[in-house]
């Protein structure tokens, strides 16, 4: 009965150990994901054809860059941080105070990676600023020129 006894603790012993393990290689293999998928969008990023900026701090700190793809349908923000504040969207705007502008809508995130849909044949060399706009307050929290 004791061997029985020992041999079903032994059994469990390694269930959780392989338990445990398998927990850890899921999250490994998820952070890999995520790791080469930031890789390839700074690697689409990098293209030289490709509209892109780095955000200036305005009215609050920002980072991170801007970047249009080669299709201009897509806005992508990579290693993107601002502030949190009240009604954020996101603008592409003639100047840094929106005086001519078009909203891509509501900001997504205060710190990732993100993207937006760009209107169908915009001209982004007239509305080349990208803004992170407070509607509340109109105020540019930080901005980044596209070239």
């Amino acid at each position: 009965m004791r061997v029985f006894y020992l041999f079903f603790l032994v059994l469990i012993s390694f269930q959780s150990c392989s338990t445990s393990s398998n927990d850890d290689m899921i999250v490994k293999e998820e952070k890999e994901m995520e790791m080469k998928e930031e890789m390839q969008m700074e690697e689409d990023m990098s293209n030289s054809n490709l509209l892109s900026g780095d955000f200036i701090s305005g009215a609050h700190t920002t980072s991170g860059k801007a970047s249009v793809n080669e299709d201009n349908t897509t806005l992508s923000f990579l290693n993107f941080k601002t502030d949190e504040g009240p009604l954020l969207e996101i603008y592409l705007a003639t100047d840094t105070s929106a005086k001519e502008y078009i909203t891509l809508g509501a900001i997504k995130g205060v710190n990732g990676n993100y993207e937006y849909d760009l209107p169908e044949n915009i001209d982004l060399v007239k509305y080349n600023h990208v803004l992170v706009w407070c509607v509340t307050f109109s105020v540019n929290f930080g901005h980044a020129v596209l070239k």
